[in-house]
């Protein structure tokens, strides 16, 4: 059958209440995003595959997978809707990164019911006992409605050519008059929406790699300018010529945390064309990637840095930049300091270099949901 995937990715995790967001946290070596991308590929072949994501983290999705990265939106329905305009199969699926143990089973079942059917839903039967309003009801009537689903593509988009918004898309579908087919939902195929609901036999441990990342870069001298090195201001009467305030040694540590990440580097997030980072503090920049770090999933296992000069003399500095850099990556940092022997421009006092090393790990939720039980 003529059928495109939607997975839905965009949220914002908040009720995951945990420090990695909800759909980049690891199975083994794969965001959970792309888990649940991959794991649906396996039970079918899609005709297309698009995942919504994060407008701020659609390069991150796009450095990692070769699926089809739409931007998301603030509401679920506004996420599906730009994911939609990419869509011209006959038939579309559409799931959430949180539904992550959908089995073979269900997707089977919603391609050999949706035949005469507008949209096909799985579904759950409620065990205990149903009070709406405080007045008990017959929970055989109660359904407890799952993704994914799967819908006449034309017909969805007819469907949500609204301004109201509906939770899912059998709703969408039921409100203009659609027909609709339940099927027998999974008890595995919860959705993950606190951190507790991680007790699912298909979430396998993040895997145990290292990742390493080297970064490297150089500034010119230039007179009568603050000079910062390591978010620590060296007290002499030049800087570096920089669009930014051009904290070399923390441009290299940003690179190098990127490459171990595999998030590519500063000029990718942070332009030298952008004027919203004309002379804007290298710590300010160094924050927004240790977030993106941090929330996607990583945890900073240690960093090296070497740092390549004639002038400044660094010795009284050294201690200071550590101490200044290992607090703000919560990991243990080295800072090293030597000289070119007096050799190219280095050597004739015209500007710095630095080399930066990064560790980074995968941030062990397993362990952590293990030690919350």
């Amino acid at each position: 059958m003529d059928i495109s995937l939607i997975v839905l990715s965009a949220g914002n995790s908040t009720r995951f209440n945990y420090n990695v967001k909800k759909q980049w946290i690891r199975i083994e070596n794969k965001p959970l995003w792309l888990f649940v991308a991959d794991r649906l590929n396996n039970f079918y072949n899609f005709k297309k595959t698009i995942i919504t994501a994060n407008n701020e983290e659609v390069r991150l999705y796009e450095k990692l997978s070769e699926y089809e990265i739409v931007s998301g939106d603030k509401e679920r329905q506004l996420s599906l809707k730009n994911a939609l305009n990419e869509i011209d199969s006959e038939f579309v699926m559409v799931t959430d990164v949180a539904r992550a143990c959908v089995s073979e089973k269900i997707i089977k079942n919603l391609i050999e019911n949706i035949k005469d059917y507008d949209c096909c839903v799985p579904f759950l039967k409620p065990v205990d006992t149903v009070v709406f309003e405080d007045k008990t009801i017959n929970r055989e009537k109660v359904k407890l409605i799952q993704t994914p689903q799967l819908s006449k593509t034309e017909i969805l988009k007819k469907a949500l050519n609204t301004d109201t918004l509906f939770t899912d898309e059998r709703a969408a579908i039921e409100n203009i008059g659609g027909k609709i087919k339940y099927i027998a939902g999974d008890e595995e195929a919860k959705k993950i929406t606190y951190f507790k609901d991680l007790n699912l036999p298909c979430l396998k441990p993040p895997s145990k790699n290292i990742f390493s990342g080297i970064g490297y870069d150089t500034h010119k001298f230039e007179e009568n300018k603050e000079m910062y090195l390591g978010g620590v201001k060296i007290d002499v009467n030049y800087g570096f010529k920089a669009h930014s305030d051009g904290d070399v040694l923390i441009h290299s540590l940003i690179d190098a945390l990127l490459g171990a990440a595999g998030y590519g580097d500063i000029g990718d997030f942070f332009p030298d064309t952008d004027e919203k980072y004309k002379n804007i503090s290298s710590v300010e920049l160094l924050k927004k990637v240790l977030d993106i770090i941090k929330k996607t999933g990583f945890e900073i296992v240690n960093a090296d840095v070497t740092i390549i000069a004639e002038k400044p003399k660094l010795k009284n500095y050294k201690t200071k930049i550590q101490r200044k850099l290992s607090k703000l990556l919560n990991a243990p940092v080295n800072i090293k300091a030597t000289t070119n022997e007096k050799m190219g421009y280095i050597g004739r006092e015209e500007g710095v270099s630095v080399i930066s090393i990064v560790n980074l790990k995968y941030k062990d939720w397993y362990e952590d949901y293990n030690s919350r039980k």
